[in-house]
């Protein structure tokens, strides 16, 4: 990942923990030029990972948009924080 803040580091963490977990994948293949098809997810997969990062963070995540677009890991990661970054500065 490109320079982030401590903050949003952890919060890259936090997301790739769930995906793991969500995704049943082992944690060190969740590499940033990893496809979604490489790893295995489906949309159902995507759904509940969604799904448990808005439980996770408190925010709602519309299951379109950019994270429909994602082509790799890294590109999913970076839409869902970017959203989660939104969210949280509207509150």
């Amino acid at each position: 990942m490109t320079s982030v803040s401590n903050d949003q580091q952890a919060m890259i963490d936090q997301i790739l923990d769930v995906i793991a977990s969500e995704g049943m994948i082992p944690r060190d293949k969740l590499k940033d030029d990893a496809t979604i098809d490489l790893l295995g997810l489906k949309s159902i997969d995507l759904v509940m990972i969604l799904t448990a990062i808005e439980e996770k963070f408190d925010v709602y995540i519309p299951m379109d948009g950019s994270f429909q677009e994602a082509k790799d890991l890294k590109g999913l990661v970076e839409a869902i924080s970017a959203h989660i970054l939104k969210e949280k500065a509207a509150q």
